[in-house]
């Protein structure tokens, strides 16, 4: 063999060598196992219920398939695995490691959670989003759940609900006394020092509720799911729009132990599972509502109704009042609350500019 070509050789020796020695240093990075997490989610909600409980198990498939089959997940509708007002405590024992909800429905908890629902004459979606990404929102959220050991996500929103549906007119604040109506959150209070007594049902007894004539009136969320349900059947004066909820929040929850368990990048992608799923939600509802709107007045019977001045002034005193009386449970609601008041009094202003004028100047338009 010639000097050159032992060279060669030798070149060769030592670059395979070398290759050796770097697949050798690689070999722990791609050989290293990826833990899986067989998880439990627990809806506050039906299974298949338009909007909430649809939306909360595409929430659950996305994170499965952006994991790539990391994280499974195991659906459980309301009543299901744990009671839907059980929820909470279930993400919190670890009984579930995931949930979906409304905060509102643990205010029992601690009621500054109301505040990352929604309350009365509070936020649209749109703000109650830009308030928790980027005005300090989902800080003050962390703190509220963290003593019970949760991870809370925005998980989207109905949008403007619907002020509920009434066997009879309310024609004055008079027309309130006596009244039992189930009305969810701090509008519940609201209505209850109005008069009204207040009945906290969970969605799937309802309808049944009001057949047997339990309860006087209801509000659930729009056109969408009140057509779904039927509760146009029971009674038929329908008021338009909620004044507590302009639009309140959905929620991922996860149990926080399980959530730090996880690789950095499946935390991320809990956290923008859920981020994709709000707008999903939003998107899904805004479309629904419209759609379902002129069928359901089509229904036979169906008044739609508008709140009359002097009960719409009570309703936003005493929402105020109670706003203020929330703040004085705890340093965490009195910042809570001031964080809220600034905000929501710079995205009136806004709006009043803005959303008002734009949607006075298209109905003008489509008028003409």
């Amino acid at each position: 063999m010639t000097n050159q070509g032992k060279g060669i050789d030798r070149r060769r020796a030592l670059g395979l060598a070398g290759a050796g020695v770097a697949g050798a240093l690689a070999a722990p990075h791609v050989a290293r196992a990826q833990e899986t997490h067989n998880w439990s989610m627990a809806m506050a909600w039906p299974t298949g219920a338009p909007g909430v409980g649809v939306n909360a198990e595409r929430c659950a498939r996305m994170i499965e398939t952006m994991s790539g089959g990391r994280i499974s997940i195991t659906l459980y509708g309301a009543g299901e695995l744990v009671p839907p007002f059980e929820v909470f405590d279930a993400v919190a024992e670890g009984t579930a490691q995931l949930g979906h909800g409304a905060p509102y429905f643990w205010q029992g908890k601690d009621r500054v959670f109301h505040f990352f629902t929604g309350v009365p004459f509070g936020f649209t979606a749109a703000e109650h989003s830009g308030w928790l990404y980027f005005g300090g929102g989902q800080e003050l959220w962390d703190r509220a759940y963290a003593p019970f050991g949760v991870r809370a996500f925005y998980a989207g929103s109905s949008g403007p609900q619907a002020g509920g549906w009434f066997a009879h007119p309310i024609e004055s604040l008079d027309d309130l006394q006596g009244l039992n109506m189930r009305i969810a959150g701090l509008g519940g209070e609201v209505m209850r020092r109005l008069g009204v007594n207040v009945v906290l049902l969970p969605p799937g007894e309802i309808y049944g509720a009001l057949q047997a004539g339990t309860i006087d009136a209801a509000e659930w969320i729009g056109p969408w799911n009140d057509l779904a349900f039927g509760l146009y059947r029971i009674a038929k004066y329908y008021y338009m729009p909620a004044f507590h909820e302009f639009g309140p929040a959905l929620e991922l929850m996860v149990n926080a132990e399980a959530y730090e368990g996880l690789d950095e990048d499946l935390k991320e992608i809990v956290k923008r599972a859920a981020m994709a799923s709000a707008t999903e939600s939003l998107a899904d509802f805004t479309y629904h509502n419209a759609d379902a709107f002129r069928p359901l007045l089509d229904q036979e019977g169906v008044q739609l109704m508008e709140w009359p001045d002097e009960v719409v002034t009570a309703l936003a005193e005493q929402s105020e009042i109670v706003l203020a009386e929330l703040a004085e449970d705890s340093d965490l609601a009195r910042e809570t609350y001031e964080s809220f008041i600034d905000y929501r009094a710079k995205a009136d202003e806004f709006a009043r500019a803005s959303d008002q004028r734009m949607f006075e100047m298209r109905a003008r338009g489509l008028d003409l």
